[in-house]
């Protein structure tokens, strides 16, 4: 076994707006973990196709200009993540609904997805990381100790993100955020590479209706127990 494959792993997964990436950042601060965000990493390629005008080229084009991505990741004033694309950061312009979108589309291509999973698995360093996607137990990290799948109803979900778009000054329409979330669960599970959907071996953990800390201290007693980490 390489020495990577015995750094610990939590792979935690689930559709867009589950709360994957606020519980992920919690567990990991309080483990003094790295972190991965493997959708940021999807919507900068995302919208440096978009960018780059390459919306109907090639899957082989698409997996090439990916490939060449100058991607990375800094904390940033007040402990915040900073998203780079060649060591410019992108700030909100990939937290947008349209790079959500474009996230999505490329996700589908395999050419595309090979060419970031080699960016993503050097995230695995010591003491641990805790990696945030769609496809972090079943394909990136299968060999991970303890995988979670959380999970919401798309109703909850197009919720909370109508509120994060209006704590941010945004106006967004609830029907179409909700439409928008249905159509993108039907298109990731229904893809031919690497479909959304629990690990066999997943917790799986509902969060509907459910506090962000009580989701937080649920996946930090399994870590104890699987890892027997202080927390």
């Amino acid at each position: 076994m390489s020495q990577t494959k015995t750094i610990p792993v939590i792979a935690v997964d689930g559709p867009g707006g589950a709360g994957k990436g606020t519980v992920s950042r919690s567990v990991a601060d309080r483990l003094g973990w790295h972190y991965l965000d493997s959708g940021a990493l999807y919507r900068v390629a995302g919208y440096a196709v978009v960018r780059d005008g390459l919306d109907h080229a090639s899957p082989e084009e698409l997996g090439k200009f990916v490939s060449k991505l100058d991607i990375g990741f800094r904390t940033g004033a007040n402990n915040t993540e900073q998203v780079l694309l060649d060591d410019v950061d992108l700030g909100g312009e990939i937290r947008t609904e349209a790079a959500g979108k474009a996230a999505s589309a490329i996700a589908t291509v395999p050419e595309v997805r090979k060419a970031l999973i080699k960016l993503q698995r050097l995230f695995r360093r010591r003491p641990g990381l805790v990696a945030d996607g769609r496809d972090m137990g079943t394909v990136l990290f299968p060999d991970a100790s303890l995988k979670i799948y959380l999970t919401a109803s798309a109703t909850e979900r197009a919720l909370r993100r109508h509120k994060q778009l209006k704590d941010k000054g945004i106006d967004g329409s609830l029907a179409a955020l909700l439409a928008d979330i249905i159509s993108r669960d039907r298109r990731d599970a229904q893809r031919v590479v690497a479909p959304l959907k629990p690990a066999f071996d997943a917790v799986c953990i509902e969060t509907t209706g459910i506090p962000v800390e009580v989701v937080v201290r649920q996946v930090l007693v399994l870590a104890r127990e699987v890892f027997g980490t202080a927390t």
